[in-house]
C-alpha cells in the first residue's frame, strides 16, 4: 500500500499557524526542552528535521499534522532501512508510543503505521516490544 498521509498538511505552514493558536511565550529561566518546544511549533513544518519531529511527537505536540508527516517519513524511509538491516528508531519509538486514543480517532494512520512496521527488519528488541504492544493495544484496528 502507497498511500501519502501528510498530502492535506501544508508544510510552508508551521503547527502555530496550522492549528490557529498562538502560546504565549515560556517563562523567563523555564527548561530548554519547554523553550525548544515553543520555538519549533513557530517554524514551518518542512523545516522540522526528523530529530524535531520526534520531539514534537513525544511532547504529543501538533499531532493532527504532524504523525501524518512522520508516518510518510517511516514508510519512504523503510525500504532503504530494510535493505540494511538496522533501523534508527528515534522516530518510530516516538510515534509507537503515543497513546492509544490517538489512533482510535484516526485508525488510518493506525493502520498505515503498522503496515510500515511489517516492512521493517532489524529492530531492536526494544521497539519490537513497543510495536508489539501498539498492536496488542489496537488489534481491533489493525484487522484487514
Amino acid at each position: 500500500m502507497d498511500i501519502t498521509l501528510s498530502g492535506s498538511v501544508d508544510r510552508n505552514k508551521s503547527i502555530e499557524d496550522l492549528e490557529g493558536e498562538r502560546w504565549p511565550e515560556p517563562p523567563q529561566g523555564g527548561a530548554g526542552l519547554v523553550r525548544s518546544v515553543h520555538e519549533l511549533r513557530r517554524r514551518a513544518v518542512k523545516d522540522l528535521s526528523v530529530a524535531e519531529l520526534r520531539r514534537l511527537i513525544g511532547r504529543n505536540v501538533g499531532l493532527r499534522r504532524l504523525l501524518p508527516v512522520a508516518l510518510d517519513h517511516l514508510r519512504g524511509t523503510a525500504p532503504q532501512e530494510a535493505a540494511t538491516g538496522w533501523y534508527d528508531d528515534d522516530l518510530l519509538s516516538a510515534v509507537l508510543s503515543r497513546g492509544e486514543s490517538v489512533w482510535r480517532e484516526d485508525p488510518r494512520l493506525a493502520r498505515h503505521l503498522d503496515e510500515t512496521a511489517r516492512m521493517l527488519t532489524g529492530l531492536s528488541p526494544y521497539i519490537r516490544r513497543e510495536v508489539e504492544g501498539f498492536r496488542a493495544a489496537l488489534a481491533d484496528l489493525l484487522m484487514p
